[in-house]
């Protein structure tokens, strides 16, 4: 049922049309180059429907550990006809209050009759800032570059002049180019 969970959660990010709409390209700006990712789903029903999904999500059993500094964050918020955008406003902020705080979050909400009264928390989160725990030499850490210092500059001969005998395109006093009568087809700079 988990794995049912995530491949329908997957494909209705993608697949189905909402009121905020989400795509493969969001998934793939989350996703790409961000290291782990990790997703959870939560549902809930009656008072505080939203918050309750969305915390239910952050403590899905698909999710092995915590989305908390995650910098990259997908979520999609589904419900009946009778969601609205301050729910979906709540959820988000629930998932934000945990998530890194420069984190991209991309959110989507979608009207599914099939729901009825209750919401769909769907969260995708990446890009765990992990580099602290590492010592400086370790693999996956970007080391910052070394300053160059002096640096020789090449020896650049210097612009000849022009050859004798070259003709000057632009003659000194030519300023008016005869554009014609159809002004409106040429660039504003060559006006």
């Amino acid at each position: 049922e988990v794995l049912l969970q995530g491949v329908q959660g997957i494909t209705d990010l993608i697949n189905v049309p909402g009121l905020i709409n989400t795509d493969f390209a969001d998934v793939k700006m989350v996703m790409s180059n961000a290291g782990t990712a990790i997703m959870g789903i939560g549902t809930a029903s009656g008072d505080d429907r939203g918050v309750n999904a969305a915390k239910h999500a952050i403590t899905s059993p698909l999710l092995e550990a915590s989305i908390e500094g995650a910098r990259g964050i997908l979520l999609n918020i589904a419900g009946g006809p009778n969601l609205g955008l301050f729910e979906v406003n709540e959820a988000a902020e629930t998932i934000h209050a945990v998530a890194h705080p420069d984190a991209n979050i991309i959110f989507g909400s979608v009207i599914d009759e099939a729901l009825g009264d209750s919401v769909r928390v769907t969260v995708i989160a990446a890009g765990f800032d992990r580099l602290e725990e590492r010592p400086s030499g370790a693999p996956g850490r970007a080391r910052s570059p070394e300053p160059a210092g002096d640096v020789p500059i090449a020896n650049v001969p210097a612009p000849r002049a022009p050859a004798t005998g070259a003709v000057d395109v632009f003659a000194v006093g030519d300023d008016d180019l005869d554009l014609g009568d159809d002004d409106f087809d040429v660039p504003s700079f060559l006006k």
